[in-house]
């Protein structure tokens, strides 16, 4: 046998061999199953539990679109109770946190030296008074003995001219007269306005001078009260649109944003845009007459722009966003589910979401 009919044989025996192999593994693998038996009950991957859901009935109702902005409480006059005039406080005669009315009296400075001042104004303007009378007659007797050439012209016109000069010292005494007494009305300080004292900076028998930058007390008027707050300069068409069509309404909320201290109405907006915050100042004035509102509280301004009638709302749960953009799972009549794209408008404060859905 030469090489070239050895090989062949050679290659049919490899073949034979690894099929004999292969068919001994499967009959190794077979008996090993049947050994083994069935898997028990425990082994086996347990079935998918079912997903509890709840379903929510779409409902129609009226949806007012509010924007809310931060603010600042501020009161309607906020003014400072200063002397004006240098002396010694005498008496403060009003309680911390009193309600006063316009006129009340408030404090009193030491007038004895303003009364003084008035007395001497009133004495000069009586001397000047009596000078001019004697002025007067003499300038008379002139003008009769110039007509009998017995004085002359010269005597009579110096005449006049004193009686002139203290017709004018009187006319200054006058002035005099009503200053000294604005002074002395001036020790006695009152109530410019209406409104609430605040604490007291100043105690009696202090010496108050008109240039002090410190007030005695402060007065503030809370009835009525008005919010300064801000909204996004984006907005700024549509508060202007409704404000075109009426009395736009204004809620001020506490800082938690939980409860409405007050109901009012938009009175302004600012002339300008913050161009650093990209923001717009707004004005909103609120009665306050059971004094919710604080000056200087910070506060929720929520503006009511509009009110969608009739548009459908879901919670705001049910509302979930998907590669296509917002959607709702709906129940069909087969009681199945199925995705329903939707177009969703603002949150409202009960936890829903006005919505339409897409066509």
């Amino acid at each position: 046998m030469n090489a070239g009919e050895g090989a062949p044989a050679s290659r049919n025996r490899r073949v034979a061999t690894a099929t004999c192999l292969g068919l001994v593994l499967t009959a190794a693998a077979a008996y090993w199953y049947w050994a083994q038996g069935p898997a028990p009950a425990s082994a086996r991957p347990p079935a998918r539990a079912a997903v509890p859901v709840s379903i929510a009935v779409a409902d129609r109702q009226d949806v007012p679109i509010y924007l809310t902005g931060l603010g600042t409480v501020q009161a309607s006059f906020t003014i400072g109770i200063h002397s004006q005039v240098d002396g010694k406080l005498q008496e403060v005669l009003f309680t911390e946190g009193q309600q006063v009315k316009k006129g009340d009296v408030l404090a009193k400075i030491d007038p004895r030296l303003f009364q003084a001042a008035l007395d001497q104004a009133k004495a000069k303007k009586a001397q000047d008074v009596a000078q001019f009378t004697s002025a007067s007659k003499d300038l008379e007797r002139s003008n009769t003995l110039v007509k009998s050439n017995i004085t002359s012209q010269q005597i009579v016109d110096q005449q006049q001219g004193k009686v002139d000069q203290l017709r004018a010292m009187i006319d200054a005494d006058e002035a005099m007269i009503q200053t000294a007494q604005t002074n002395l009305e001036y020790t006695t300080i009152t109530a410019p306005n209406d409104g609430r004292m605040g604490v007291r900076l100043v105690d009696p028998g202090n010496i108050v001078h008109v240039n002090d930058r410190g007030s005695i007390a402060t007065l503030v008027l809370t009835r009525p009260s008005a919010v300064v707050f801000t909204l996004p300069a984006r907005a700024l068409d549509d508060i202007r649109a409704a404000m075109a069509r009426g009395p736009v309404e204004v809620t001020a909320f506490d800082q938690d944003n939980r409860h409405a201290l007050a109901t009012g109405t938009l009175l302004l907006v600012d002339n300008t845009i913050d161009q650093a915050t990209a923001t717009i100042r707004l004005k909103a004035m609120f009665p306050n007459e059971d004094d919710k509102l604080w000056p200087g509280e910070f506060v929720n301004a929520r503006v009511l722009l509009e009110t969608h009638s009739n548009a459908v709302v879901v919670p705001s749960a049910a509302v979930q966003l998907g590669p296509e953009g917002l959607f709702v799972w709906t129940v069909t009549a087969n009681s199945r589910a199925e995705p329903r794209p939707i177009r969703s408008g603002p949150v409202l404060p009960k936890n829903t979401i006005r919505c339409g859905f897409a066509l």
